[in-house]
């Protein structure tokens, strides 16, 4: 891990009143790192993460593909022993970087796009629009390759979920859809609406 000279002192700030969490608290002992399900692919792992929010290196954290691989499973912030959940703090980094310009990679920003798009249409994924949704966007976004990567095992294991009745083809909304599509609302109001999709480099 590198650190560059250009720090800006108010963002570990910022990260801290827009998550929640004491990143301060961090004092690197790994056990975040340690039990992430997805650090193997992670250019920074949680806890280097974490101590470069710290030291203010905001373009290195903005830009960097760690904060898109988060699952959200807080396996990190069970394991803390000052607590500091980074779930939230990669849910305020993921809004700092679109408002930012901060472009993830084409396929990323399809899977996220294609997963609060099936939940704000439905209240729930349905995996076969959001697979759907996924290679479409990944087309328009990063090409050809992205399309056809990975889409023989994806329409395999697709079908094998399908025989196991693992999902549907017919999605089927909730009964509190008008409430997730408040949320929707009131997250654009504030200033999170959808940024534009990647463009092809």
């Amino acid at each position: 891990m590198t650190i560059t000279a250009g720090t800006d002192p108010t963002f570990r700030n910022t990260v801290r009143e827009r998550s929640g969490e004491n990143i301060h608290g961090c004092f690197y002992c790994q056990k975040c790192t340690i039990g992430c399900p997805t650090a193997y692919v992670m250019d920074y792992k949680p806890a280097q993460l974490l101590r470069l929010i710290q030291l203010g290196q905001k373009d290195k954290v903005l830009g960097c593909s760690a904060i898109w691989m988060c699952v959200g499973c807080d396996t990190c912030g069970t394991r803390c022993p000052n607590h500091i959940r980074l779930a939230p703090v990669m849910d305020a980094l993921r809004q700092m970087a679109m408002k930012g310009n901060y472009t993830p990679q084409p396929s990323i920003y399809a899977l996220h796009r294609s997963f609060l798009d099936s939940i704000k249409l439905w209240g729930r994924v349905h995996e076969l629009s959001l697979i759907m949704e996924f290679k479409l966007l990944g087309l328009l976004a990063g090409g050809p390759y992205t399309f056809f990567h990975g889409l023989t095992s994806d329409m395999m294991l697709g079908a094998t979920l399908f025989l196991k009745g693992k999902f549907g083809f017919m999605p089927e909304r909730v009964k509190g859809l008008r409430e997730v599509k408040k949320l929707y609302d009131e997250s654009a109001s504030a200033g999170y609406a959808s940024p534009q999709r990647p463009e092809v480099e």
